[in-house]
């Protein structure tokens, strides 16, 4: 039977970046995969690094702003271990909205049709947010090597079974025989709840990618809340989301998409001429108050029952699984060594739904 330090069971975003983290701080650290390393809701995102994003729930706020502040060191250390550059694609934001948030101020007409000419605005308000953006893909390309090259092993096609904790250590179950770990992190996103009953369920998320005419140019995000299109560079623009209860389902449905091109379109009407170059759909892991759990699987008089708590838990990201990878593997690097955690955790407790039902 194998060993490893670390045992991380989910090779996107989350549980790559949170095994870069504990490897740089020499731990051995090993990665199980279901099927290809980045492949489902990492590479399906949109890629902006939202952290101000007005729907975005309150309590998200300060682990939002940790990651995004990890982000240029982040990248430059993927760049340096795997030798790909993930380009930042676009550097602003145009927000829309009906009520304007407390401290920003509505966009003249004049900037509003230079920074997006053509823009239509429908009664909103629009506002700016200096708001960076990356093309998952970048990265689905760039960061399983960069984790190879830090050390870790990263097993693909090869799911995690079953896991149960056996005194001073957790015995796994995988498709490639049986190991043992120190610890064991879930972070398999929208199945996560088929290894430990947390509740984080799969939203299906449809998305599509055009290519502009020549005539048109977009170089800023736009988004509202029903819609957004991030700018890929080349006249690509990838425009998106639906956000559906659909179970584990990632068929493309012709009517969704014509939706999503016809709201683009009233927001931003040279959309109109563009030509659908690709459609796909992810499956965004979501909490029931689309906030992380972040932490312990067991909390309380469970974990206090254990010198030291061996099963962990990073999952429930939603929508923002590429701007939280950063700060979550930091909060949970922290965690795990016992350090004064860069924000409060309390939010993202794990137990926090039994606890709010009384169980």
């Amino acid at each position: 039977m194998k060993h490893t330090e670390v045992a991380v069971a989910g090779g996107g975003i989350v549980g790559l970046t949170i095994a870069l983290e504990l490897a740089s701080m020499g731990r051995q650290v090993t990665v199980f995969e279901r099927q290809r390393a980045m492949s489902e809701a990492s590479w399906a995102a949109g890629g902006m690094l939202a952290a101000a994003d007005p729907e975005n729930p309150p309590a998200l706020h300060s682990l939002s702003e940790l990651s995004r502040s990890l982000y240029p060191q982040f990248l430059a250390r993927v760049a340096e271990l795997s030798g790909m550059k993930v380009p930042i694609r676009t550097r602003q934001t145009i927000q829309g909205t009906s009520h304007l948030p407390y401290g920003f101020f509505t966009l003249d007409a004049t900037t509003l049709n230079t920074l997006a000419p053509g823009i239509e605005t429908d009664g909103r308000s629009f506002f700016l947010l200096e708001e960076d953006s990356l093309s998952p893909r970048d990265l689905a390309r760039a960061l399983p090597p960069a984790v190879r090259a830090a050390g870790v092993a990263l097993h693909e096609d090869c799911p995690v079974l079953s896991a149960q904790e056996n005194g001073s250590h957790v015995k796994l179950a995988t498709a490639q025989g049986e190991w043992t770990a120190d610890i064991l992190i879930h972070a398999t996103g929208a199945w996560t709840a088929e290894l430990t009953g947390a509740p984080s369920t799969p939203r299906k998320g449809q998305m599509i990618e055009v290519q502009l005419p020549q005539s048109a140019q977009l170089d800023v995000v736009l988004r509202t809340e029903e819609i957004y299109l991030i700018p890929r560079g080349q006249g690509r623009v990838v425009i998106g989301a639906t956000v559906e209860d659909a179970g584990f389902d990632k068929e493309i449905d012709p009517r969704a998409i014509e939706e999503l091109m016809a709201t683009a379109a009233s927001l931003w009407p040279p959309v109109r001429g563009a030509e659908i170059v690709e459609t796909w759909a992810g499956l965004r892991p979501a909490s029931p108050d689309e906030l992380p759990m972040i932490g312990p699987l067991e909390n309380g008089a469970e974990q206090k029952k254990r010198r030291e708590q061996r099963i962990w838990l990073a999952a429930g990201h939603f929508r923002n699984g590429i701007l939280l990878a950063p700060g979550t593997a930091r909060l949970m690097r922290q965690m795990i060594t016992g350090a004064t955690p860069s924000v409060d955790p309390a939010p993202f407790r794990c137990d926090r739904f039994a606890l709010s039902s009384g169980q």
